[in-house]
């Protein structure tokens, strides 16, 4: 018995070894740009040394004098290189590049059988890549492949996808990578929408108080921001003469433009040797207008394109890491054909004239256009440990091919987009400034309350820090912001993002632009409306609304708003100021209105208006009845005068009919002029003005508009889910 009971402890005690055993992981780099990918993921692994073990494996152009040697800036980031591999065969030519991939194939077995890494990660799409992923599928070692399920157009293509299928687990950085590899029937539980590892780092370095030193250390010291361009440009190994042409086309076109250029060597495909000739033969590293570098630390990368006027080439970085600051891109030729792109790249396809360029130079130069989180949100490297964590090194390592009908697949990545997107709701309201995160379903994941600041700065302060938090939140609930929403009152130029004119609830709040400050500091796409067409939006997406082609939704509290939908479209007008519901006149001697008119129907039916006529009859002492207890220093508000007319007051009881009257007849004008389906009573007076506003309708309204429903809306929170609505609505239209 207690040598059964010594048997059952040291097996205990091994199990529990095994679980605690460190998981070793090697990161192998073949070159400068996927190192950059690389680097966050290794200092994530390198920073948790209680439960993983790195090693690194750096071959390719890492180790050619040419082309930088760029494996001495993983030594300066304090990297210890476990192996160096000179797998490059010389040449430039596609024979060279199939000499090269034989060549690792014969080196990565000893080095692989050595360090006996339990995962191995492989960036992207380069033949170096290949001979990794082929060396360790053959040798049973798990791969994790970084930016699979991407589409680019050239021979990378055929890599990357041969790579995920060589690959065990995926970590992917956009949401039609992601459908793209579960269409290649990868199964979708060890698939991983992380976000691209680089954007953890750019994110959070692009704002650097140096960043005009670093620039001058590299374009001279009479280089100013903003005038200066960065030239990347690679060969297209699926057409190698016409990439040539079009580099010195470029080449010629950037002479012509006679600005400062920063031009880096192209990479070591087939066809960049002939590059290197036609730069050479046109002087390019002897003019005084050029810098031609073989390598620029990531760091200065950042800030160089950060800052730069435009960019121009056919680099991958250029469609998907310059997108995070809003740089102008040009992107020439077919390389990055069926990259995701935003809006500041301009595609020239068929760049086959210099005047064709150079006008594409004119067309860029010098704009600024709104920062995108294509590619990530810079919270990729937390998502892929916590993914590495819960890899079962137990678990059977032969790969399982999922192939689902077109049906099952669609419906489970649409269920799995409800349960993960979301946007970033800001209501700017008169007396509070709230932010919320908010589902695809219109759930409220997380909401933040704060008093909203009296001035400018401080109120535009407070909200960028409140949509930090949020954002850095949204990482630990699973929540995938694609944008931002914002609903505050007044007029605005939602095209713009800029509000025009504000209520007088919240001043010094004119001409204020709300969208770039806010897209500049979250890297995220902004939409910016007044509170009454967030409402109506709301509605038209979680509400009443929705399926209703025609309606408009009317606030009723402190002001009178609302939104018209017409069409299944938001009515903004010339001038913005469609849909100013509460400044339709009623009277043409009624009470002075906030707007400087007399008679509108927030004059009469609003809750300042309501409280304005409670505290006329307290003076008068004519709001006193039986039942109505007021406190001597309570404040008067309009909920005192509907208690005091429900107890049978009539002097309360007259001031509520005419309001009511003055909302319901500015109602059937509404009915008269845009004949919708349905009318949305939101707001707080939204239950009290129900049953007289229907009654209205049926006794003043035309015959063909009686019937038109009244409801009170259901929504809770009308301008936090409208706002989200924006955000949604765009972002998932092409999916859904």
């Amino acid at each position: 018995m207690q040598r059964c009971r010594e048997t059952m402890e040291r097996k205990n005690t091994a199990e529990i070894n095994q679980c605690k055993r460190k998981v070793r992981v090697c990161v192998a780099t073949c070159n400068r740009a996927d190192y950059s990918k690389l680097a966050p993921i290794m200092f994530g692994i390198k920073n948790n040394p209680e439960e993983f073990e790195l090693e690194v494996v750096v071959l390719g152009s890492h180790l050619i004098d040419d082309y930088g040697n760029t494996f001495r800036m993983i030594e300066q980031d304090d990297f210890d290189i476990g192996s160096k591999l000179h797998t490059i065969v010389r040449g430039e030519d596609e024979a060279a590049m199939v000499e090269s991939v034989g060549l690792a194939l014969v080196k990565l077995p000893d080095v692989l059988q050595r360090l006996s890494p339990d995962i191995l990660v492989i960036h992207g799409d380069r033949f170096d890549a290949l001979a990794l992923a082929t060396a360790a599928a053959l040798m049973n070692i798990r791969i994790l492949h970084v930016e699979g399920g991407e589409v680019s157009g050239t021979i990378d293509d055929s890599i990357r996808h041969a790579i995920t299928k060589l690959a065990h687990y995926h970590a992917c950085c956009t949401r039609r990578a992601e459908q793209h590899l579960i269409a290649m029937c990868e199964d979708h539980s060890r698939i991983l929408l992380a976000g691209c590892p680089s954007y953890d780092k750019l994110l959070s370095n692009n704002h650097r108080d140096d960043y005009m030193d670093i620039i001058r250390s590299w374009l001279g010291d009479k280089v100013q921001e903003s005038d200066y361009i960065v030239a990347l440009q690679h060969p297209v190994t699926t057409d190698i003469q016409n990439s040539i042409k079009i580099y010195g086309l470029m080449l010629d076109a950037l002479i012509s433009f006679n600005k400062k250029t920063l031009i880096l060597f192209p990479n070591i495909d087939a066809g960049s040797k002939e590059m290197v000739r036609v730069m050479r033969k046109k002087g390019i590293e002897q003019h005084p207008n050029f810098k031609a570098v073989k390598h620029i630390p990531f760091d200065h990368f950042i800030q160089l394109v950060s800052h730069a006027g435009c960019m121009i080439g056919n680099s991958s970085c250029g469609v998907r890491e310059v997108g995070a600051f809003g740089t102008p891109v040009i992107n020439l030729g077919s390389r990055q054909t069926g990259r995701e792109t935003g809006e500041n790249v301009l595609h020239v396809r068929d760049a086959d004239t210099q005047d064709k360029i150079y006008h594409s130079l004119e067309l860029q130069f010098g704009k600024r256009y709104p920062c995108s989180k294509i590619y990530g949100d810079g919270n990729a490297v937390p998502r892929i440990l916590k993914f590495l964590r819960t890899i079962d090194l137990n678990e059977p390592l032969q790969k399982t091919f999922c192939f689902p009908s077109v049906k099952e697949c669609i419906s489970q990545d649409i269920d799995h987009i409800l349960e993960t997107q979301s946007a970033l709701a800001v209501d700017l309201g008169g007396t509070n400034l709230r932010v919320a995160i908010v589902g695809m379903r219109g759930k409220i994941v997380k909401k933040y309350t704060q008093p909203n600041p009296k001035t400018f700065e401080a109120r535009m302060q407070l909200m960028l820090k409140m949509c930090a938090d949020a954002t850095r939140d949204a990482v630990s609930l699973n929540c995938r912001i694609l944008g931002v929403g914002v609903s505050t009152g007044g007029r605005v130029n939602p095209q713009e993002g800029v509000v025009l004119h504000s209520t007088k609830l919240i001043q010094e709040w004119s001409s204020v632009d709300l969208r770039t400050p806010l897209s500049d500091a979250l890297h995220l796409p902004v939409w910016v409306d007044n509170d009454g067409n967030c409402a109506a939006l709301a509605e038209k997406k979680f509400g009443h609304g929705k399926g209703v082609e025609n309606f408009v939704t009317v606030i009723t509290g402190t002001g009178i708003g609302g939104g018209i939908i017409q069409n299944n479209e938001l009515i903004h007008g010339t001038t913005f100021c469609a849909a100013e519901l509460g400044h339709i006149i009623v009277s043409l001697d009624g009470p002075e209105c906030s707007c400087g008119s007399r008679g509108c129907i927030e004059a009469y039916a609003s809750g300042n208006a309501l409280q304005r006529e409670a505290k006329r009859l307290h003076d008068e002492d004519l709001l006193k009845v039986e039942g109505l207890n007021i406190k001597q220093a309570e404040p008067i508000t309009g909920i005192h005068l509907i208690n005091a007319a429900r107890l049978g007051n009539n002097s309360a009881d007259a001031v509520l009919n005419k309001a009511s009257t003055a909302l319901g007849m500015g109602i059937v004008n509404i009915l008269h002029i845009v004949n919708p389906t349905l009318v949305i009573l939101s707001g707080v007076l939204a239950s009290y003005y129900h049953a007289p506003v229907q009654r209205i309708i049926s006794e003043r309204a035309l015959q063909s508009a009686q019937n038109i429903k009244v409801l009170t809306s259901e929504l809770e929170e009308p301008a936090l889910l409208g706002a989200a609505s924006m955000v949604l609505d765009y972002t998932t239209r092409r999916l859904l």
